[in-house]
């Protein structure tokens, strides 16, 4: 019996984040995909395509030039046209390729007619879905151990100037439309949902959906925290107060021992920032009386303003060259045997703060060999070089957090993505690496959106989950919506255990540091037992 199919819009998603998504899902797992979205303005090069059908320099018209591993010649994606990813099983035979590509031109062509524009048809030997002689959806795809990747984009309504700086898919005699060319004034969002309810019938027992905020026109005003929560669907009327009482399972007790007091003695000598405190993190005391602590790398203060963290949003100072060995000396000192270290998201450094990770790993293995290190990274906007940095230091957990469902991205952290947190992911287990994120939940997310974000997380390869409550920190952040029981909390934990997570970390006051060097050695031990 099939599964639902998985829709994902995931609005708009550099191409090269993108492609790695569809690797790591179509590598690690076999739940079948639709990911539908728009790019920036890209042209990108199939197997088969001639560079001279490329006729300027795409910078020069703001567009990026991508080789990949489709089929077909040049073609052009950008805002306006619904890209289609369909990473689904395709049946087997001689002819598996060419009746796939048939079937996903049927899936165009029905849709078609079903936002008003009937009479789309094949053209002979010519991939893809055409309104007389005019192409209004390019079609490429790869199909590789019965899987598929790729797939279709259809013209909503781009800017049609751009497929005049390249001979579209390589044909030049036939031209190139839209649906709004031909007349039919439809969105972007309209035509989601019918691809959704089309691909439902041809590749799942039903749709198991999930969005991204639609975003709204633009506005004079800047959007503030509950307006984008708002936007996303949350009744903010229906909100915790800030100084609503907590549940009994969410009081800490302050418990300043003698190995708290040793620790922080130790990180104010050497003037190193943790986390843990700036953060305002529930666990400090006891995580530090535990000896175990999160060091804060790339100063304290942040280039983004996530509507739940506490760390300082100040214009960030220059790197202290002194920091990795700093850190290296504390992990000695405090004879740590798994160190984390962390950092603020500092956009405003070409490789995002990368290498400073690189170095703390590289001066924590000079001192303390034997010390496990993970790592907590910002997405450093999904470069693949500065990313890298990071991944060939081969540090032994990598750690990038998700945060919140699809639907409350926006809302929640607003300078980065869904999709790209899924492609960082994605790129970490593609190196080889144990990789790790993170949910936080009480921000209107519901049960189910939960299980579908972590279904993701595992899809792309994700070895160790933790989920945590949503504690808001002061007035000016985001509220929070409810308060998860203990035992929704054990039910997630379950969930996920089911789901093929090595191990899952899940309850009110789990943060993605919390419990870190146990969690490792679990996870270590599961994948050794199942590689055994």
């Amino acid at each position: 019996m099939r599964d639902a199919l998985r829709v994902r819009w995931l609005g708009r998603v550099r191409y090269r984040d993108a492609h790695a998504l569809q690797r790591a899902l179509w590598s690690h797992g076999d739940a079948d995909y639709l990911l539908l979205l728009e790019h920036p303005h890209v042209y990108t090069l199939g197997v088969r395509a001639k560079l001279e059908h490329v006729l300027v320099a795409p910078a020069d018209v703001g567009a990026e030039l991508v080789k990949t591993d489709r089929g077909g010649d040049v073609t052009y994606h950008g805002p306006g046209q619904l890209v289609g990813y369909p990473i689904v099983s395709v049946p087997g035979g001689k002819d598996a390729t060419p009746n796939y590509v048939h079937t996903v031109e049927q899936l165009v062509i029905d849709t078609l007619a079903d936002v008003g524009l009937p009479g789309a048809t094949r053209k002979g030997d010519y991939p893809g879905v055409w309104v007389g002689d005019r192409k209004i959806c390019a079609i490429g795809v790869r199909i590789s151990k019965g899987r598929s990747m790729h797939g279709f984009a259809l013209n909503v309504d781009p800017d049609m100037t751009m497929f005049e700086h390249i001979v579209p898919c390589g044909i030049r005699e036939y031209g190139v439309t839209s649906i709004a060319r031909e007349g039919v004034d439809v969105s972007v969002r309209d035509v989601v949902d019918a691809v959704a309810r089309r691909a439902a019938a041809l590749w799942g027992a039903g749709v198991e959906r999930q969005d991204v905020a639609w975003t709204e026109p633009a506005r004079r005003e800047p959007v503030k925290l509950l307006g984008r929560l708002a936007q996303a669907g949350v009744d903010v009327d229906q909100t915790l107060a800030v100084d609503e009482r907590k549940p009994e399972w969410l009081r800490v007790k302050a418990d300043m021992g003698p190995e708290y007091r040793r620790l922080k003695k130790t990180m104010r000598s050497l003037d190193l920032v943790t986390v843990c405190e700036e953060a305002g993190c529930p666990n400090i005391f006891d995580c530090w009386n535990d000896g175990t602590a999160t060091f804060m790398i790339n100063g304290e203060r942040c280039t983004r303003a996530c509507g739940f963290c506490l760390v300082d949003t100040r214009h960030p100072q220059p790197l202290d060259a002194l920091e990795p060995e700093h850190v290296a000396d504390a992990v000695e000192q405090l004879r740590l045997s798994h160190a984390v270290v962390t950092a603020v998201a500092r956009d405003d450094l070409p490789d995002g703060g990368a290498a400073a990770f690189a170095e703390v790993i590289r001066a924590i293995r000079r001192r303390t060999p034997s010390t496990t290190v993970e790592v907590l990274i910002p997405d450093c906007k999904g470069d693949v070089d500065a990313l890298a940095t990071i991944f060939d230091a081969r540090p032994d957990v990598l750690n990038h957090n998700l945060e919140t469902v699809a639907r409350l991205q926006r809302a929640v952290r607003p300078s980065a993505s869904y999709a790209r947190s899924l492609s960082v992911l994605a790129r970490s287990k593609d190196a080889g690496l144990l990789t790790k994120s993170g949910l936080i939940v009480g921000m209107g997310e519901s049960t189910d959106e939960v299980l579908a974000a972590m279904a993701d997380l595992r899809a792309v390869g994700v070895d160790i989950l933790t989920v945590g409550q949503y504690l808001r920190p002061t007035a000016a952040h985001l509220p929070v919506v409810r308060w998860w029981t203990p035992e929704e909390f054990d039910a997630l934990r379950a969930a996920g255990a089911a789901m093929g997570f090595a191990h899952v970390e899940a309850s009110p006051l789990t943060r993605s540091s919390y419990h870190a060097r146990q969690a490792t050695e679990a996870a270590t031990s599961t994948s050794s037992a199942v590689a055994n």
